[in-house]
């Protein structure tokens, strides 16, 4: 796959990332460029390798890591969390839609 100057202005659009005339050819060439590597990496022959998850071996549970609890250890004041929000519902912020 091969990106085209058109496209890499309509990505930097989506993205709403401002790019100037006389950088669309650098930025092509280098996305370009990724897209290369993550061709090469499709040509790998994974067969027989197991799925992970991170540097550890979920099914099993042979762990190179211990694993720590899962537990909230800080939060608990939303209030002071979003007080500099511009707009909030609730305990959430309000974000503008940024998909077509």
């Amino acid at each position: 796959m091969s990106l085209d100057h058109a496209t890499v202005r309509r990505i930097a659009s989506l993205a709403r990332i401002r790019v100037e005339d006389h950088e669309v050819d650098a930025l092509c060439h280098e996305l370009n460029g990724i897209l290369g590597w993550i061709e090469q990496l499709n040509e790998v022959d994974v067969s027989g390798v197991a799925p992970m998850a991170g540097g550890t071996n979920m099914a099993t549970g042979n762990h190179a890591v211990p694993m720590r609890a899962d537990v909230v250890t800080d939060g608990g004041y939303p209030d002071k969390v979003l007080s500099n929000a511009p707009e909030r519902i609730g305990d959430f912020y309000v974000v503008p839609k940024v998909v077509e």
